[in-house]
């Protein structure tokens, strides 16, 4: 799965890097718009958004803890700002796919293992559910689930040819996000 092929599948479909996607369903325009404006209304609580994130993701897998040596406060602003460039660019594919996958590349350096992205889909999420409120409806879960399928596939894509080995056909199992 790449991202053109999830969120441009007709630009995909002539193109020969396109890969199906594991439901077969491409992101939306109307997921790309439900994610854009959430994140909007995150971004003025960036900081306490990343917190909670973190903090929700070291109580799903305490172990991932170790593999922050900076300063977390540092990291949930990179996080926040890596997410709103990615939200930004959800149009613009050929902008963000090759730092998506160089993000990945750098994460399998850092430790990051395919199974983590399971973990950091749920904490996501949770801390999506919990900063949204009773705004977190089913189709701005789906829409998020979409969008987090898509980055995360393509951040593994960029882990694996890091590593020397095949692109994955299909991104971690996400159970918890259906």
């Amino acid at each position: 799965m790449t991202l053109q092929t999830i969120l441009d599948p007709e630009r995909a479909a002539s193109s020969s890097h396109g890969r199906p996607t594991e439901d077969g369903r491409p992101m939306t325009p109307a997921q790309k718009q439900l994610v854009q404006a959430s994140f909007a209304r995150l971004v003025p609580s960036a900081d306490a958004v990343a917190e909670m994130f973190y903090r929700e993701l070291f109580v799903l897998d305490p172990v991932l803890r170790k593999l922050f040596k900076s300063d977390l406060a540092e990291q949930g602003r990179k996080l926040m700002s890596m997410l709103g460039t990615a939200i930004a660019n959800l149009d613009r594919l050929e902008s963000i796919a090759p730092a998506v996958r160089d993000l990945g590349c750098r994460h399998a350096g850092y430790g990051v293992k395919p199974a983590d992205y399971e973990t950091v889909a749920r904490a996501l999420i949770a801390t999506l559910e919990h900063g949204l409120g009773s705004d977190f409806t089913p189709a701005l879960r789906e829409a998020w689930t979409s969008c987090y399928r898509v980055l995360a596939g393509e951040m593994m894509a960029g882990a694996s040819e890091c590593r020397g080995g095949p692109a994955p056909s299909e991104p971690a199992a996400q159970p918890g996000l259906y």
